[in-house]
């Protein structure tokens, strides 16, 4: 795991140099091993580009970057793993190609050689990388397929600038960072964030999941191409067992080919069904091997885990490492969490991760399993009962879908009535649903805000609410599954793990999240997926069998790293009046307002939501990166 950063502009040496230098600075916790750049002018421009490294596979000094071919045409900076190096470096070989590493980065750069863009499909791993290539004046660049790895980029007419994170993009720009209105409004107003390109700064972009782009030097043009999107059709013709063996051979194959490690390696446990597979998995392909396990612990609270922990590191003979948080020490943590995150984010529950991921690395750990992407690949959360009807009644399986949606309800923390009302919502124009949601209380324009300023300014004050995606008919479900690898909620939850772990130097490592386990899966009947009794993760849960204890599997709550946030929040309540107090100068967020809310939560005159860590988060974070 490491960091990249570069550019491709008329800047001179000097000047671009220092920026260079000054971007690595601030990845140096995504590869604190080593740092190297190179710099060269062609076709006009300078292009620079830069790495840090977390040694990972192949420790030695033949591995560094940026590497170079051979005929010194190409030259790569790689950030992130290539899980099957060793078989596509066997097939290379067989093609005459000779190696001068035991490096995955030069297997993807011969790759790249060979094949060039067509080498991608046949990637398994996660990676954001740029390559240049002098003979033809372009920079090529791409994004895995999930976009477990990130690249963000500003381009104008003076340039291209790229790197891992935001804030070393910005070192490499001359001109100072803006606020996106419309990305700060849509989280502070509805929650939402990394669901598109756009990023809370204006004029930097996040590649998308799945797309590369080419550079060309010379007419500073920009292409972006997307190079894989989820497979939904056609349906596979397989009787559920079947298809339960398949995806348990899948899974293992995926585990053992992320066990690949030149370097100590454990697992993150919240408890739940997905992080228990993996250290089942681990388990099962490993029968001697110690296992360590990182999890964060609610300690007295309703939301603990605690139990299911001990029963799956029972079961599996693993290592245990627990951790507890105070509320303290939440706000002596908050700035160098924002810090690590670069962009605001949802919930407290991302400091469980950061200190689960701090806790692996205090015990030795540089690379971690975890379990992200079986809810979006396998039917999770509360099991998109909208969708599922919608695909029923495309049937017109009508008794079905009535029987779903009764069923449905009858799983703790569900209502029967919120299945009915995400139902009805799949066939509801816009207009309906942007009426429905200001009668069911919801507010666009909440009174913190000013929504004249904000209209004055373009940003459209309405719900946001994704176009119904065209699929076949009864596919309703996985077609949404499919959209959520790319839309709402995967990306996030994949920064977060990210830029927690590498805030530690640790690699996390996702196996449910290959292409290979995405086609199988999204290409099944739905009601394997989700059961006709509204069981999430139903095939998952009959895969798993006697790789995970039995109760693990039954369970019918799910509650992952939660925190008890309220309870934190509260007892934080003078802290926050400060941090909320902090002037922002922006005219669009009231603070009186925020304040005057704040502490009707505080007494109780008003309910608590999750707007209360918005407030905070966008606050500190705006203080950080906006001063003055």
């Amino acid at each position: 795991m490491c960091g990249i950063a570069g550019s491709a502009s008329g800047i001179g040496d000097g000047r671009l140099e220092g920026r260079l230098k000054a971007a690595l600075h601030l990845l140096q916790r995504r590869g604190p091993d080593e740092s190297a750049s190179a710099f060269w002018r062609t076709d006009g421009a300078m292009v620079a580009l830069g790495h840090t490294r977390l040694s990972v596979i192949d420790l030695s000094s033949a591995a560094q970057q940026p590497m170079s071919s051979s005929d010194e045409n190409f030259t790569l900076v790689f950030n992130g793993e290539i899980y099957n190096y060793l078989e596509l470096r066997r097939e290379l070989e067989q093609l005459g190609r000779q190696f001068h590493s035991r490096s995955d980065t030069e297997v993807l750069l011969q790759a790249w050689q060979v094949w060039g863009e067509r080498a991608l499909p046949r990637l398994v791993g996660m990676f954001a990388f740029v390559l240049l290539d002098r003979r033809s004046g372009t920079l090529h660049g791409a994004r895995d397929a999930f976009g477990i790895k990130p690249i963000y980029y500003h381009a104008d007419h003076q340039g291209l600038c790229f790197a891992s994170e935001i804030p070393a993009v910005q070192a490499l720009r001359s001109s100072a960072p803006r606020l996106d209105w419309h990305v700060a409004y849509d989280y502070l107003a509805h929650g939402r964030y990394d669901n598109d390109a756009r990023t809370f700064f204006a004029d930097v972009r996040a590649l998308p999941p799945g797309h590369r782009f080419t550079y060309d030097l010379q007419s500073r043009q920009l292409e972006l191409h997307a190079w894989w999107k989820p497979t939904i059709a056609p349906v596979q013709r397989l009787t559920l067992d079947d298809a339960a063996d398949g995806l348990r051979s899948r899974l293992l194959d995926s585990v053992r080919l992320h066990l690949r490690s030149d370097v100590p390696l454990g697992a993150a446990l919240s408890g739940g069904l997905d992080s228990s597979a993996i250290v089942g998995c681990m388990r099962h392909l490993e029968p001697d091997a110690p296992i360590h396990t990182f999890s964060f612990i609610a300690s007295g609270s309703s939301v603990s885990e605690e139990q299911w922990v001990d029963r799956m590191n029972a079961y599996a003979g693993a290592v245990a490492h627990k951790v507890s948080i105070a509320p303290q020490e939440l706000a002596a943590d908050l700035d160098d969490m924002i810090a690590a995150q670069g962009e605001p984010f949802g919930s407290t529950s991302i400091y469980a991760q950061y200190r689960v991921f701090q806790l692996a690395r205090e015990h030795g750990m540089t690379v971690t399993l975890d379990g992200q992407g079986a809810d979006e690949l396998c039917g999770g959360y509360v099991g998109y009962p909208g969708p599922r009807v919608h695909s029923l009644l495309d049937e017109g399986r009508w008794l079905g879908a009535a029987a779903f949606l009764r069923q449905w309800g009858r799983w703790p923390g569900r209502a029967g009535l919120d299945g009915l009302k995400a139902a009805v919502a799949e066939y509801t124009s816009d207009t309906a649903y942007q009426a429905l949601r200001r009668m069911n209380g919801a507010d666009a324009s909440p009174p913190w805000l000013d929504g004249r300023v904000l209209a004055d300014a373009g940003v459209a004050l309405r719900f946001p609410r994704e176009s119904p995606p065209q699929t076949a008919p009864g596919r309703r479900l996985v077609a949404e599954l499919a959209r959520s690898l790319h839309g709402v909620g995967l990306p996030g939850l994949l920064r977060h793990g990210d830029r927690n772990s590498m805030r530690f130097s640790v690699e996390s490592r996702v196996p449910f999240l290959t292409t290979g386990l995405a086609d199988f899966l999204l290409t099944l009947p739905e009601d394997y997926l989700v059961s006709p009794q509204g069981e999430t993760k139903h095939l998952l849960r009959r895969a798993m069998r006697g790789l995970v204890p039995q109760e693990v599997l039954d369970r019918r709550d799910k509650i992952g790293f939660a925190t008890p946030e309220q309870a934190w929040l509260v007892q934080m309540a003078p802290q926050v009046r400060e941090w909320l107090r902090h002037p922002l100068g922006l005219p669009f967020f009231r603070q009186d307002e925020v304040l005057r809310a704040f502490d009707q939560v505080v007494a109780g005159q008003r309910p608590f939501s999750w707007q209360v860590w918005r407030w905070i988060n966008f606050t500190r974070w705006h203080a950080r990166h906006f001063a003055g």
